[in-house]
Parts: C-alpha cells; structure tokens; sequence
C-alpha cells in the first residue's frame, strides 16, 4: 500500500512539473508545420499550448492554411507549400503574389520540389524565389537526404549546394533549409559560412532519425558557431501532432548545449529570421 501511495504520488508530481517546465522553458516558435483539416486543428493547438509554443510556419494547400489560421488568429505563419503532393503543378504567380499584397500569405514554402526530382537551382522555381526576395518573405525548402517515400523523390535533387546559384542570384533572399540538409553535413557547413542569410531548421530529424544521430549532426552545427542560424521545427500535423512533445524534448535532451543555445534555437534564432516586432516578442514573454 505504502508503494502504491508513492507512486501516485510520482505521478501526481510529474502532473505538475510538466507544465512548470514549459513555462521554465519560455517560448517556441516551431518553424516548421502543417495543415490539415480543421477538425485536427483543436488537438494540434492544444499540444502547442503544452509546449509553450506561441506560432508557427504553417504551409499546406492553401485552403488548410486559411482555414487554420481563420480558427486560431495569431498562432501562424501561413504560407503556401508547393507542389502539394497529388498536385505536380506550380501556383500562378500572379495569384500568389495577390495573396501576398492582400495580407493573406505571409511566407512562401514549404517548397517540396524535390519530391518531383526537381533541384532548387531548376528555371522553374526561379520565378518564385525572385518574388521571395522582392517581397522580404521568409522562404523554407526541402533540401536534404532524407524524405517521404514517393516514387518521383531523388536525392540529388537535394543536395544543399544545388542551392548556391540561387543564393548569388538572390543574395537578400531569407531561406531556411529543412532538417540543416541532413545528412549533407560538410556541404552545410560550407553553405552556411559561404552564405549568411542561410538558416536552418531542425524538424523531422529531432524524432524520425536516432537520437545520437541527430545530437552528433546538432552538434557538429553548433561547434561550427552556427547556433545562432538554427530553429526549432516539429514538421508535426494533423496526421501526427504527436511528434510535438518528442521534438522539443530533443532539444531540451542535447545536454552539449547552454541554456543559452536552447533559448536560441526555441526561439531567439526565430525571433530575428521572422524579424518579430517588439511588441510581438514581449507579448510572447508575457511582458
């Protein structure tokens, strides 16, 4: 009885720390979601709220994306993903700048051409970018050896340098590359010190690759003096919100990394890529 009582009083402990450690932790920006349909939406904010994340990156087809962001003002980032598997076709680019200059779009990505074998440095995204960069829009991509499996998927089509072209044609473009080109590390490394505005996130790889894989990449990252390019992501959805909690506590297990790095990587790194007002910032702080 005695045993029992103890260990219902564990749980009971472990009830309250969980929240107290999110509201230690401070906030998350999780640069790296997707939508799905509405109904999914309720249990995907509600593991946000646990985690103490505060918004998100949130591409999808555009009608999951508006419907999202209509039913939780103020939590995300909407931004168009293309191409939206099932439909192999680019967005018009005069419809998407229109939503850009009416206020609906605030991003541009996830750009998932590499799941058609198409690089980054192919003609036709160039149009894309190009509007990217005239319009200051925060861009993510898919770029790096690992994926859903899909029949027209090519690695190659994912290699970080392929990027390069891209980045002298566009040298004010602001792009995040998904899970920081894993397992591309030395190509990384050299993009990111070659190029700046290079950022990267750290999503699919912080639950579907082994843990010490992902902490030895992390690691490697950050002894190279890029922890402050690196953003937390979840790629969670409605099909597995559940990644949520496993993502953050990948980084909270990185026990190479100063609380500094991890506040970092939650949230300040996020913070000036997004170029977050101020106010937004204190808001999120609860000051």
């Amino acid at each position: 009885m005695r045993h029992f009582i103890a260990v219902l009083t564990v749980l009971a402990l472990c009830r309250m720390i969980l929240p107290l450690q999110a509201q230690q932790r401070g906030p998350i920006i999780d640069m790296h979601m997707h939508a799905g349909p509405v109904d999914s939406l309720q249990r995907v904010v509600a593991l946000m709220d646990e985690s103490h994340i505060v918004k998100a990156f949130l591409s999808s087809s555009l009608e999951n994306v508006y419907r999202w962001t209509a039913a939780a003002p103020g939590r995300f980032i909407p931004s168009p993903m293309f191409p939206v598997y099932g439909i192999e076709g680019f967005p018009d680019i005069d419809s998407l700048r229109a939503e850009y200059l009416a206020g609906r779009l605030h991003g541009m990505g996830e750009i998932t051409s590499q799941y058609l074998g198409i690089p980054p440095n192919a003609p036709s995204l160039e149009p894309y970018f190009a509007l990217a960069e005239e319009l200051d829009l925060p861009v993510l991509i898919h770029t790096a050896g690992m994926g859903a499996p899909r029949p027209t998927f090519r690695l190659s089509a994912g290699h970080p340098l392929l990027l390069e072209e891209v980045l002298v044609r566009h040298p004010r473009l602001r792009i995040y590359l998904e899970n920081a080109g894993y397992p591309f590390l030395p190509e990384m490394l050299a993009l990111m010190y070659q190029y700046p505005q290079v950022y990267a996130d750290l999503s699919t790889m912080t639950w579907l690759v082994p843990r010490q894989a992902f902490h030895d990449y992390l690691s490697a990252l950050v002894r190279a003096g890029y922890g402050k390019r690196l953003m937390f992501g979840s790629d969670a959805g409605s099909s597995r919100p559940h990644v949520i909690p496993r993502a953050v506590e990948a980084i909270e297990s990185a026990s190479f990394l100063t609380d500094e790095q991890k506040r970092d990587i939650f949230y300040n790194n996020a913070a000036r890529f997004l170029r977050l007002s101020e106010e937004e910032i204190a808001r999120h702080h609860g000051r």
